[in-house]
């Protein structure tokens, strides 16, 4: 019931019933609030490290929830930096209500660091395996979603932020995730669209790309997508690479500068992917750098960076679409 109803909230208006027929054999994905046999639906977090994005649509998502009735509407906390811990601790102390709990200490974190990846999820799964006290996981992430899209569990989780579920091997396909109790969702298209654009309108020939070099790194910046367009249109990739999911923000921001200060150079365009290092902090400093010498730039991300400066994106109307509709 609770995975449906959160499936709803984020995917609400690709749902559509063309007709008796269709109305007859659609599952019944209702979002009106429900109790779990008279108790509430407790629910847990998990994130691989702080980043905007999650706590964004994170926050989106509460807020549809209190539209929806699951949660009494009430104004959020303001929240500092890139952080959910403290709206979480505010969640489980003056939202958990009649419909839904927010588990106090099932709130985790790894702090984009590797060893404490592995414990904080065994961690968590034995939690769901022993104690068996939370009915949802939200994962946020691709590190979040990889730990726990797995048969080592069978507790529903909705896994949120990725930036591509299906080449960090998250789910099995566009059309399955390969467990019935793991729900994420795939765009597959999402950065082909963007880079089709973005050469469409620019016309480059030497895109540049700061990535990290590892698995999530190529995830994160949508390579293989790139690769197959590149050879399609005939324009060549220049990778650069950064430290993206580790603990020290600001060596992952400096590792982005450097990156571009080199890209500047041999590129002309910039196409500027989702990782730990491109931050509030270190936008303006690329910024200024692009700027210098002219090369476009396209934000993986949408119209927040492009309000901070990138040249341009596709974006959407704010993350209430993201917690209440589709991303």
């Amino acid at each position: 019931m609770l995975i449906r109803t959160f499936i709803t909230l984020l995917l609400g208006s690709i749902l559509f019933i063309g007709g008796p027929a269709a109305a007859n054999t659609l599952p019944d994905f209702s979002s009106a609030p429900a109790t779990n046999n008279g108790k509430p639906w407790r629910i847990g977090y998990l994130e691989g490290g702080e980043y905007i994005y999650y706590r964004k649509i994170f926050t989106a998502t509460i807020r549809a929830m209190m539209q929806r009735g699951w949660l009494e509407a009430k104004p959020l906390p303001e929240t500092s930096g890139e952080q959910t811990a403290d709206l979480w601790h505010w969640l489980s102390e003056e939202a958990s209500g009649r419909y839904i709990h927010f588990v106090p200490d099932a709130h985790y974190s790894a702090g984009w660091d590797d060893d404490r990846r592995k414990s904080v999820q065994q961690a968590v799964l034995s939690r769901l395996n022993e104690q068996q006290d939370i009915d949802l996981m939200i994962a946020a992430g691709t590190w979040a979603g990889q730990d726990l899209a797995n048969d080592h569990h069978a507790t529903n989780t909705l896994i949120i932020s990725t930036s591509n579920p299906l080449s960090a091997g998250i789910v099995k396909s566009a059309d399955d995730s390969g467990f019935d109790h793991v729900h994420a969702r795939v765009d597959p298209d999402r950065y082909l669209r963007q880079l089709r654009v973005f050469h469409d309108l620019v016309g480059f020939r030497r895109l540049g790309i700061a990535l990290e070099d590892s698995d999530a790194g190529r995830s994160y910046a949508g390579w293989s997508e790139a690769q197959r367009l590149a050879k399609r249109r005939g324009f060549t990739l220049v990778p650069c690479y950064t430290l993206s999911d580790i603990s020290d923000t600001r060596q992952a921001e400096a590792s982005v500068i450097d990156c571009f200060k080199t890209l500047v150079k041999n590129t002309d365009a910039i196409y500027v992917t989702t990782q730990g290092g491109i931050t509030d902090n270190s936008l303006p400093r690329l910024i200024s750098i692009v700027n210098q010498h002219k090369i476009p730039t396209f934000s993986q991300n949408g119209g927040r960076e492009v309000r901070q400066g990138i040249l341009m994106s596709i974006s959407q109307a704010g993350h209430r679409a993201v917690g209440i509709s589709m991303p």
